[in-house]
Parts: C-alpha cells; structure tokens; sequence
C-alpha cells in the first residue's frame, strides 16, 4: 500500500479513537499500529521507538519541575506569592484580575507547568474572584489564559520537551521565551485594564507593605534566581536545575515556612510521579508517531508542500508552521505535537535558514495558544473545570483575548533580533554565536 494512503489511515485512525475519547497515547498508538501493518515496519521496531522516546536524560527535568509545583502548592505557600501580588497590582483597575496575571508570571517561573498554573490558580484565586463579583466565564478565560505563560518562560516544561526532540539549546529556549512570556502578561493586564470587569479595586498599598509582602515571599521567589542563576553560570544543566530547586524548597524553604507539611513531602513525591506518567506515556507513543510519520516520508511530503508556496522566505515559512501548529495544537497537546512534527521543523528550520532556537520559540508561542483555542484547549477545559463554567461560555469570554496571543506571535515571527536579544548576550553559544578569532566577544548569524 502506498505510502500516502496508510498515512491518511493512521492520521484517520488517530482522530477517530481521540473524538470517541480514548486517551491521546493510545489513539496514536493505535494510529502507529495501523501504520505497522500496512507497511513492512515490525512491531518490535514500534516498541523499541517508544522506548528511544522517554530515553532521554534532558527529560528527566520534568518530574523536578512538577513536584516543584505540587511542593508549592500542597506546602500552601503559593498564598504568600498571592499576597505580594496582590499588594502589587491589587489597585489597578481590573482587581483581581491583574492579581490573576502577576501571580502567574511569578508561579510560571517555579512550576513550568500550563496545568499546574491554572490549578494553583484557580484554587487561589477562582474563589475571590467569584466572591467580588467576576463573572464566571471571564474568571475561567483569565486564569486559562495566564497559565500559558509557563509554556514560555523559564523552567518551561514544553521548551524542554523541544530542546530534547529537536537537539536544541534549552537554555537557549529558556531565554529567547522570557520576552514572549511578558508580552503576553503584559498584554492580558493591559486587555484587563481597557476591557476587562472593573473589579474592587483595592487601595494602593503602602511601600511598608510591599516590602513586607516581598519579604514575606523571598524564599520561594529565590527559586527562579537559583534555576536562571544556576544555568546561566553553567553550575548546573537545566535537568539539574530542577534537582536543586527541590532541594531548596526541601530543605528551606517548607521548614521556614510551613514545618508540618513535612509529613505530607512523600505524597507530594508520588502525586508528582504519578503526574509525570501521563507526559511520558505520551512521549514515548508520539515518538513512534513521529517515527513512521518521517520513515513514511510524511514530513517531506508537508515540507515540499509548505516550500513551494513560501520558497526559502523565513517568515513565510513560519507563518505556515503556525498555521498548521495552530489547527494541530486544537487537537493534540503540546508535547506530542512538538514529538511527531519534529523532523518536519528541522527540515523547514534548514530550509529557510532560520534560527532553531527562534523557531522553537514561535512554536511554542503557538502551541501555547491553542491551550485556549477550541475545540480541544486543555488549560481552559479545565479551568472551567475548577470554576464551574461550560467550557461554551468560557470560551466565549476568551476570544478578545486571542488578539494578546496573535500579536505576540506575529512580533516573535518579525522581530527576531528582539527575541533573541537575551540569549545572544546571555548565552551567546545557545543561538549559533562563536567566539571571534580576534579573540574577543561573538560573532553571531544574521
């Protein structure tokens, strides 16, 4: 059979299982076993690439950077964090929804998790929120919408998959994310400002408070300047990174802040690899996807289609890739999508001349968004969820707020030298900088 038609089968197969339910790593299964049988690929083949897909050290961050989150929030000191932005923001106009925006850009810096922002979120915050008046539908959009932060901004559990998948600098990701990220924050404060429900505005908070709620909040606020300081100074990889921030929440910060969650530290283990069996049964069975995807010659076949109406043009390129990783991402998560659709970004990164890491960063961007976009939108499913709110109705109130999400991609696309501005002074070596033979400072592509 030829090559084409048991790629639409598998693809046939994929969508159907998931639109009946069954979870996403058994439907691509399923899809990669019908791939098998109709191709002269053996099973033991399939199993062994499900198993090359987990072998990965880089990945093995991911576990650290879950069970930092479920640390913080089990240990309950995600209030503290609350009550600094809160003291921040809590005047603006909006309320508690700017409060929603600053807490998440704090906490993405401390989790890296999409879903563990909106759970922290919407137990901190939904319930204030519902109690001053915000309606429902807005409270679940604002909260979806923040978490996606943490897919950008460092320990980003989604750039570790890339950087994994794609041989890329993760450091790198980490980085280039960190302007992408604030201008979506910045974004969702300033639609909330302009658009938003006006809220209770809280009275200024006096610099006394301020400091005091800072202070308060030093100790877990240390943990993204251990992770970024860390990998920055090349003390620790960013697998590592996250050994060391659950050392320092292990070691320090619970017992300064809160001593009798020590009892509750082993539950806090197993729920948090308990969490992680979900992304790496997935994983490993987008790896095989991916594999008979490209050993099928599928990636080629979108590669030579998306380059014959954008021809070697950068921007073009991109502006495909987001279109198709849009549609992809209503479907699937991120971390399968970024597994099966590697080997074609690799060949459209080589094709365009564009910069991986630059790349890497506009994908995510994009896969970020379609958290939030029907008919699929995994962050705002479950923040109406935890809110209370049919996902119709929330996503409803989310679609104003797709233009934040739109205007950051576009910039990211066509600003390049912005994006990349952190890492090539940062970390230079992580975007393709070498040292100059003169023997001083880099010498970065175009």
């Amino acid at each position: 059979m030829s090559a084409p038609i048991v790629l639409a089968l598998m693809t046939v197969c994929f969508l159907s299982f998931g639109y009946l339910g069954v979870p996403v790593p058994f439907s691509l299964m399923a899809g990669v076993f019908i791939g098998a049988l109709l191709s002269d690929v053996s099973l033991a083949a399939i199993i062994q690439k499900i198993f090359d897909g987990v072998d990965s050290e880089a990945l093995l961050a991911i576990p650290f950077f879950l069970l930092v989150g479920e640390l913080m929030s089990s240990a309950n000191v995600v209030v503290r964090i609350a009550n600094l932005s809160v003291s921040l923001v809590g005047h603006i106009r909006g309320g508690l929804s700017q409060v929603v925006v600053v807490f998440s850009m704090f906490f993405s810096e401390m989790s890296g998790s999409t879903t563990a922002d909106v759970a922290v979120m919407s137990r901190a915050l939904g319930g204030p929120m519902k109690r001053e008046g915000y309606e429902p539908a807005f409270i679940a959009a604002i909260i979806a919408s923040a978490s996606t932060i943490a897919a950008l901004v460092p320990p980003s559990i989604t750039a570790v998959v890339y950087g994994a998948v794609g041989n890329v600098s993760i450091a790198g990701l980490f980085m280039a994310g960190v302007v992408p990220g604030l201008m979506i924050g910045f974004g969702l404060m300033i639609y909330c400002y302009f658009f938003g429900p006006t809220g209770l505005r809280k009275p200024r908070a006096p610099l006394r408070q301020v400091v005091f709620a800072a202070g308060d909040a030093a100790l877990p606020l240390m943990i993204p300047v251990i992770l970024l300081g860390g990998i920055l100074t090349g003390w620790f990889t960013p697998t590592e990174a996250g050994v060391v921030a659950v050392v320092w929440i292990v070691l320090v910060v619970i017992p300064a802040l809160n001593r009798g969650h020590f009892r509750k530290i082993p539950y806090d283990f197993c729920l948090a690899g308990l969490i992680f069996s979900l992304p790496l049964i997935t994983i490993g069975a987008a790896n095989a996807f991916g594999w008979m995807l490209a050993y099928l010659r599928g990636a080629t076949y979108i590669a030579e289609w998306i380059t014959s109406i954008a021809g070697n043009d950068p921007h073009l390129i991109m502006l495909l890739m987001v279109l198709l990783f849009t549609i992809v991402g209503d479907f699937i998560e991120p971390v399968p999508t970024i597994i099966i659709f590697m080997p074609l970004v690799n060949a459209l990164t080589e094709a365009g001349e564009i910069n991986a890491v630059h790349m890497g960063v506009v994908l995510i961007a994009t896969l970020a968004f379609g958290l939030i976009t029907p008919p699929y939108g995994l962050v705002l499913l479950m923040a109406s969820k935890f809110v209370g709110i049919s996902f119709a109705k929330a996503l409803r109130a989310a679609l104003p707020i797709y233009l934040v999400f739109l205007a950051t991609i576009a910039f990211a696309i066509y600003f390049p030298s912005v994006v990349l501005w952190l890492p090539r002074h940062v970390l230079p070596e992580s975007v393709g900088c070498f040292k100059s033979p003169a023997g001083t400072g880099y010498i970065c592509p175009q």
